[in-house]
């Protein structure tokens, strides 16, 4: 008895080599069809969620609970858009994606990772400190169970998927936000108070610090080894070169603005929120206007890219250097990040 794979062969030998070429040519027009199809969707796919009011979003989420705004609503509700802004976007999710196009958009990837380390950071914080009055009280339950779904793999496809654990997560952060504004749960709390935000902002400020000095590194530099200054007698576990040259590979530039450009988008919707609910002690300590001034640099950070790729010129070099520019506005909203909190930590 013939195998299968023989049988198979016979079949194909039998065949006139005139189907055989009808076969081939509707095998090739189909695989040129879904590769086009996939290029279309690709670039749909690709476009970042629009802008959104951070007020108006909170009010609406208040009057579908029939609840009331109250401190620590926008802040909730703006984490929540956030998350949501992920799954729901053209395409979904996309940073675990097996298959085309998703597979091969790691730009908007990389955008979505920015975005998702803010609303972990943020996350962190509202359980950490902003929902408790000191280090010994209880933390709040709902967000004790949202936050570590957050920081589940963000490349997970199933079993579970990381999708599902971040809708677990937003269930978890909706029943806190609701619970916010219910009278009888008094357990249930968001303490305004400028320590609690300085300590957050300590956090954003070593994030951008860290993303500007990887898009600085898009032209390759020489920097002096900088780590234990002013520090007297301080020591590290092993010994390095005085000076180092650091260079973002080129495959790799464009992934660190976009992720960049993800962060930049997500950090200027929760600091929009951030000047609501912490509007007194903003006001008091005279903070407001330099609140204002991190999101209007961080807001130059969106404006619309007219080139159809990241350009890396030299600093003074005829193209452009997109990085570079990007870097600008990053290293001067984490400069006035850093006054801020100085400002915060007086009086």
């Amino acid at each position: 008895m013939l195998s299968p794979r023989r049988q198979f062969l016979d079949l194909w030998d039998r065949l006139s080599s005139n189907a055989r070429g009808k076969i081939g040519f509707s095998i090739v027009t189909l695989s040129l069809v879904y590769l086009l199809v996939a290029l279309v969707v690709g670039i749909y796919w690709s476009f970042a969620p629009a802008s959104f009011d951070v007020a108006s979003s909170a009010r609406n989420k208040a009057i579908e609970q029939q609840r009331e705004v109250v401190v620590g609503s926008h802040t909730t509700s703006t984490l929540i858009d956030l998350i949501q802004g992920l799954l729901d976007k053209p395409g979904g999710y996309i940073s675990n994606d097996r298959f085309p196009p998703g597979i091969w958009l790691d730009n908007i990837s990389n955008w979505e990772f920015g975005v998702l380390v803010q609303a972990r950071d943020l996350s962190r914080a509202m359980r950490k400190t902003f929902s408790r009055s000191q280090s010994q009280s209880t933390e709040q339950p709902d967000l004790a169970q949202a936050e570590p779904r957050l920081h589940f793999d963000n490349d997970s496809w199933v079993l579970p998927s990381t999708e599902s654990e971040y809708r677990d997560a937003l269930k978890s952060f909706a029943a806190y936000h609701a619970a916010l504004s219910d009278t009888s749960a008094e357990n249930t709390q968001f303490y305004a108070r400028a320590d609690n935000l300085r300590d957050w902002l300590g956090d954003v400020s070593t994030r951008l610090g860290s993303l500007s000095q990887r898009l600085s590194a898009s032209v390759g530099q020489k920097r002096v080894n900088t780590d234990l200054a002013g520090s007297a007698g301080a020591d590290q576990a092993t010994a390095v070169a005085s000076e180092v040259e650091v260079k973002t590979p080129w495959l790799e530039v464009d992934d660190v603005f976009y992720e960049a450009r993800g962060t930049a988008w997500a950090l200027l919707h929760i600091l929009q929120a951030i000047e609501l609910d912490f509007q007194q002690s903003l006001e008091r300590k005279g903070a407001v206007v330099s609140l204002r001034q991190i999101i209007r640099e961080l807001e130059s950070t969106q404006n619309t890219l007219w080139s159809p790729m990241i350009l890396n010129g030299t600093e003074f070099g005829f193209l452009a250097n997109h990085s570079l520019v990007m870097a600008s506005y990053i290293s001067r909203a984490n400069a006035a990040i850093i006054d801020l909190r100085e400002l915060l930590s007086q009086g």
